[in-house]
């Protein structure tokens, strides 16, 4: 099995996995762990694999199945209007 191949089998299960309250928050507290350890290490090689780690982790928590980005890509989906706008943000509220 090739990388790439491997890489799509996780994306599916991901997607296919039912989210849980608050993953995206878990998602970017982690990412910010990450970096500011990352920002401590003594060596480059370190820094820069850790900041790499942490921005992905906070990209993650943006646009992610239940991120901001995603839930703003629905609403304003062609047709969706304020009433679109307006049920993802009730959405968001209840999550």
């Amino acid at each position: 099995m090739g990388i790439r191949q491997k890489i799509n089998e996780v994306r599916t299960s991901d997607e296919a996995r039912p989210g849980f309250p608050a993953e995206r928050w878990l998602a970017l507290g982690a990412g910010l762990l990450v970096m500011r350890t990352a920002g401590k290490s003594r060596g480059f090689l370190g820094r820069m694999v850790g900041r790499a780690v942490g921005s992905a982790l906070i990209a993650r928590a943006a646009s992610g199945r239940d991120g901001v980005v995603g839930k703003l890509a629905r609403a304003s989906s062609p047709g969706a209007g304020i009433t679109g706008v307006a049920r993802a943000l009730r959405d968001r509220a209840r999550s």
